[in-house]
């Protein structure tokens, strides 16, 4: 027992009432294989996929059924898995401009995989829809509709990922809520709202989510790449205010500086809000490290030893002060348990050890 007068691990607690259930969409196999140097076999995919359904992921983002024959592959053979609790995802985009739905190969290819789930990505930023994709505001809006609403009848579930949301929502408000809206009336079951390009901050991100919610009353989801470090910061704030999906990768693999870093979003809601947000599986959170490692180890990647949560560093303890406190009371120098996501501490020995390094190597 520590002394009465220290601390334990304590939590912030906001309020009481009934757990909202936060769905987990795990997009290691399709935008994680985006990084630079990941690669994924046809074996790694089946592997990490029975990985995640035994962690309680709630959706498995396979990848794009068109863009090659091993993704074209692995949604014949995950079908063959019996996974007990996660469901499968093939991902494309909206259908070409100027072809109809049901006559544009990636629509046919993406009902076609026999996934129970689709995830349509299409243009939010009209800055993008007029400079990349080369049609009018009203075409693309035409294309999102037709696109969702044919997946729709199709499939019983259409995710539909608003890409460059955040930074559409800045330059053109308006338009980035009427793609959404477009998507909404065509069936979709989830908005997933992207900062595709990583430079949104927290409060712009909890100000366009807020927007959303009042205004639609579709589930949002949130899908935030890394590239000013602040994805699980944009994640917890979308989540705070009422997204109830968080996409994102194993280890926050992904092009560029990656995406959210599943690992931390899903320790920081499950621990720092006790109480108020269910995630994954029960007991699942304890294998949260296992399954950053087995990842790595697939996907033949280094580890990143000061990965929060479940890096190997995360409870490494070199200085002999911060050693001398941690045996007396783990928390003077944790903010968790390492056990609680799977890890475990260290304690290091170098020059700057004093005897309490020794003691407890001893």
């Amino acid at each position: 027992m520590p002394p009465s007068h220290l601390p334990e691990f304590r939590h912030a607690t906001l309020g009481t009432g009934a757990m909202t259930r936060i769905a987990i969409y795990d997009t290691t196999l399709r935008d994680g294989s985006q990084g630079e140097g990941v690669n994924f076999s046809l074996q790694d995919k089946l592997l990490i996929t029975g990985r995640l359904d035994e962690l309680g992921v709630d959706y498995i983002e396979g990848g794009y059924p068109l863009s090659n024959p091993k993704d074209t592959e692995y949604f014949v053979e995950v079908a063959k898995l019996g996974l007990k609790h996660a469901r499968v995802a093939a991902f494309g985009m909206t259908r070409r401009k100027g072809v109809a739905a049901n006559q544009d190969e990636g629509m046919i290819a993406l009902v076609r995989a026999g996934t129970p789930v689709v995830t349509i990505v299409g243009k939010t930023w009209d800055f993008h829809v007029t400079n990349v994709l080369g049609v009018s505001l009203e075409e693309n809006l035409e294309m999102i509709a037709e696109s969702v609403a044919f997946c729709a009848q199709e499939v019983s579930e259409v995710a539909y990922d608003a890409e460059h949301f955040f930074d559409g929502f800045r330059q053109n408000p308006e338009y980035a809520l009427r793609t959404l809206e477009a998507a909404a009336a065509a069936g979709a079951r989830w908005l997933v709202l992207c900062d595709t390009n990583g430079g949104s901050l927290p409060e712009q991100v909890a100000h366009a989510v807020r927007t959303v919610k009042s205004r639609l009353k579709v589930p949002i989801g949130i899908h935030c790449h890394n590239d000013g470090d602040l994805a699980v910061a944009n994640t917890l704030a979308a989540v705070l205010e009422g997204a109830t999906q968080v996409q994102g990768t194993i280890n926050g693999i992904g092009e560029r500086c990656g995406n959210v870093d599943l690992c931390s979003a899903i320790a920081n809601l499950s621990l720092k809000y006790p109480g108020r947000f269910e995630l994954l599986r029960e007991q699942s959170l304890s294998h949260l490290t296992e399954i950053s490692r087995y990842v790595y180890e697939t996907a033949n990647m280094n580890f990143r030893s000061n990965q929060p949560f479940v890096g190997g560093s995360a409870f490494a303890h070199k200085g002999g002060m911060h050693v001398h406190a941690v045996r007396k009371l783990a928390s003077t120098y944790e903010h968790i348990d390492p056990e609680l996501v799977g890890n475990t501490r260290k304690v290091l020995v170098s020059e700057l050890s004093g005897r309490s390094n020794i003691a407890e190597k001893l």
